[in-house]
C-alpha cells in the first residue's frame, strides 16, 4: 500500500514538473518606424532594426543554468567581446578563456557593424582588437592574466560548473 502511494505521489510530482516546463514564453520587443511599441510571442518583421527579447516563466530543463554569482556578475558587470574577421589567434583565446570560465558574453564583430568599430575606438583610443568590457572598464588586446584578473574582479566564476552550458568557440577562420 506504501509503495503505491509512493508511486502515485512520483507521478504527480512528473505531471507538475511536465506542465511547469510549458509555463514560460519568450516576449519580443521592438519599436517600428512609426515609433510605435510593440510586444509580441512572435518575432518581429525582419525590417526592425532594433528589438529584444525575454524569455518570461520559469521550469525550462534546457534554459541555461547559471550560477548565482554569475548572475549577479552579468548584471553589475555585462561582458562583451569586440574581435574582428583577422583577429586569428588573440580572439580564439579570449574566447576560450570566457568559454572555460562560463562568462555568457555579447560578441561584436567590428568589421561587421560600423557601431562596434566606433564603439572600439572611443573605448580603446584606437581600434584595437580583441577589447573585453566588463561593464564600464575596458580590457584592450589578449592577455590571459590581465582577463584573469579583471574577470575575477567583476565577479565571475572561475570556472563553469560541470553540466554549464557554455558556448564553444567557434573555429579559426582560414
Amino acid at each position: 500500500m506504501i509503495s503505491g502511494r509512493i508511486i502515485g505521489t512520483f507521478l504527480a510530482a512528473a505531471l507538475a514538473a511536465a506542465f511547469a516546463s510549458h509555463a514560460q514564453t519568450t516576449v519580443h520587443r521592438w519599436v517600428d518606424k512609426d515609433g510605435k511599441v510593440h510586444f509580441s510571442d512572435a518575432p518581429p518583421p525582419p525590417e526592425v532594426k532594433e528589438s529584444s527579447t525575454q524569455r518570461m516563466g520559469g521550469g525550462d530543463a534546457a534554459a541555461p543554468q547559471l550560477p548565482f554569482a554569475t548572475q549577479e556578475a552579468m548584471k553589475r558587470n555585462p561582458a562583451t567581446l569586440y574581435v574582428s574577421d583577422d583577429c586569428g589567434e588573440l580572439c580564439t583565446s579570449g574566447r576560450t578563456l570566457l568559454a572555460k570560465r562560463g562568462v555568457p558574453y555579447t560578441e561584436r564583430n567590428v568589421g561587421a557593424s560600423k557601431e562596434a568599430a566606433d564603439e572600439v575606438k572611443k573605448l580603446a583610443g584606437a581600434m584595437q582588437v580583441p577589447l573585453l568590457t566588463l561593464g564600464s572598464k575596458a580590457v584592450k588586446g589578449f592577455d590571459e592574466e590581465l582577463w584573469t584578473a579583471e574577470l575575477d574582479s567583476a565577479g565571475y566564476a572561475r570556472t563553469a560548473l560541470p553540466g554549464q552550458n557554455v558556448p564553444a568557440p567557434p573555429a579559426p577562420a582560414r
